[in-house]
């Protein structure tokens, strides 16, 4: 009995292996701790994503240590192609001293794989298979555990930990379980996205479609808030979908698999975007944006990814910020568990919504903002059109939709985008 408590019981539970629950554990067991990893399914599995990796993406790669070269399945991409308005403008990722000069593009069911088996080499122990159904608290409402069915036989098994990481995704239950509900006045998106053999499948560049249509026939087509992109695979395939808003009043009545559809319909023939070459069906998937669920870390409970709201209000970009979350959420876990007072570990440990704050909190209300602004149609044709003829322009707008600034060796721009995220509500 003893050894089964053991194999059951850890220093830390990280309740899914995406890509913030891979991250968290990765940087909790390089630094000692024992940690369970905790997966519903087995991999490789599939997710919906745009599969397009930014530099902020690709630097949280580096620092875990993954192999990230061409040799090893990796497409390299060298910046963002944006087409609107009958414009069409090429974009390189910028040169600074904090981020890598490219982007990467990799299958989500590979790439979550790969970042779970690097968790597992660090010392993580994976669960794959492994449903996690309700905490386990004690008196006074903290959590210790987590209840669970284990296999394909779904075994009732119980795991232990002082403290557990919700990495669970959109819905996580955990965190609702726990009394965390989402915030409704924070945006929410959501993305539709499907794969076609094309000839489009090694390009350099993401391409961002900033026009997406609502077609109700002659004068009533609406522009909708959000961008479609097309992303090569370098395997024969590109990836093609849709991101859209909330803020637009379409967006409960709208089939968006049926506006994808619609979308790719008015492509070029050559380019094979027709239902004969898509190799699967088109699926969907929620974004929550800028801390929609809070507060992130409460009674033994923190939030990494989209189970704590972090996906970019701004470009839909999530995989970055839930690698980011894990390491940061992973630094605090480390620190707190250094303390030799149960006191002393709980102050450290309500830090953690702070650090989320003081690293992204300015920069999500600006973008809380913007979303307000694309949300009006008018505003947002009149971006679509007159944008892309400014270069410049556009360049200030790349480094402040992805997020890439240089905090202290930046160029002016960095310095306009660094000083408004500073002045800005951290919410």
């Amino acid at each position: 009995m003893a050894e089964a408590l053991s194999e059951h019981s850890a220093d830390v539970i990280v309740v899914g292996a995406g890509p913030a629950g891979s991250a968290t554990a990765y940087h909790l067991a390089k630094a000692g701790l024992d940690v369970l990893l905790l997966e519903k399914t087995a991999f490789p599995r599939e997710k919906v994503c745009g599969d397009g990796l930014t530099p902020r993406a690709t630097k949280q790669l580096i620092a875990m240590g993954i192999d990230i070269s061409e040799e090893a399945g990796w497409l390299r991409n060298k910046g963002l192609r944006i087409i609107a308005g009958g414009n069409r403008l090429q974009l390189d990722w910028p040169e600074l001293a904090s981020f890598p000069d490219y982007g990467l593009v990799r299958k989500r069911d590979d790439f979550d794989e790969q970042l779970a088996r690097n968790a597992q080499k660090a010392g993580a122990r994976l669960y794959e298979r492994c449903n996690v159904g309700a905490p386990i608290t004690d008196e006074s409402g903290r959590i210790t555990g987590v209840h669970a069915k284990l296999g394909e036989e779904k075994t009732p098994v119980t795991f232990h930990a002082p403290l557990v990481v919700a990495a669970d995704g959109n819905s996580t239950r955990l965190s609702l379980a726990m009394g965390l509900h989402r915030r409704e006045d924070r945006p929410m998106g959501v993305a539709v996205r499907t794969y076609f053999t094309s000839p489009r499948h090694d390009g350099d560049y993401l391409e961002s479609w900033l026009e997406l249509w609502d077609r109700r026939g002659p004068g009533e087509d609406r522009l909708l808030p959000g961008y479609g992109w097309i992303f090569g695979m370098g395997d024969g395939t590109s990836n093609v979908g849709l991101g859209v808003l909330n803020t637009s009043s379409s967006f409960k009545e709208l089939d968006w698999r049926e506006v994808l559809k619609a979308w790719c319909a008015s492509m070029p023939d050559e380019w094979g975007y027709t239902p004969d070459n898509m190799t699967i069906p088109s699926r969907g998937a929620a974004l929550p944006m800028a801390f929609n669920r809070q507060p992130h870390y409460t009674k033994g409970l923190l939030l990494v990814g989209d189970a704590g709201g972090l996906v970019n209000p701004f470009n839909g970009e999530g995989i970055a910020y839930a690698m980011e979350s894990g390491a940061i959420a992973a630094d605090v876990v480390v620190q707190a568990h250094g303390r030799r007072t149960a006191h002393l570990r709980e102050l450290t440990l309500q830090r953690y919504p702070k650090v989320l704050k003081d690293t992204y909190g300015g920069y999500y209300s600006l973008g809380r903002a913007f979303v307000k602004l694309i949300g009006n149609p008018k505003i947002m044709k009149l971006a679509t059109e007159r944008g892309l003829t400014h270069p410049m322009l556009m360049k200030f707008t790349l480094k402040l939709l992805a997020n890439l600034t240089d905090p202290t060796h930046g160029d002016a721009m960095d310095r306009a985008i660094n000083g408004l995220t500073k002045v800005a509500p951290r919410a």
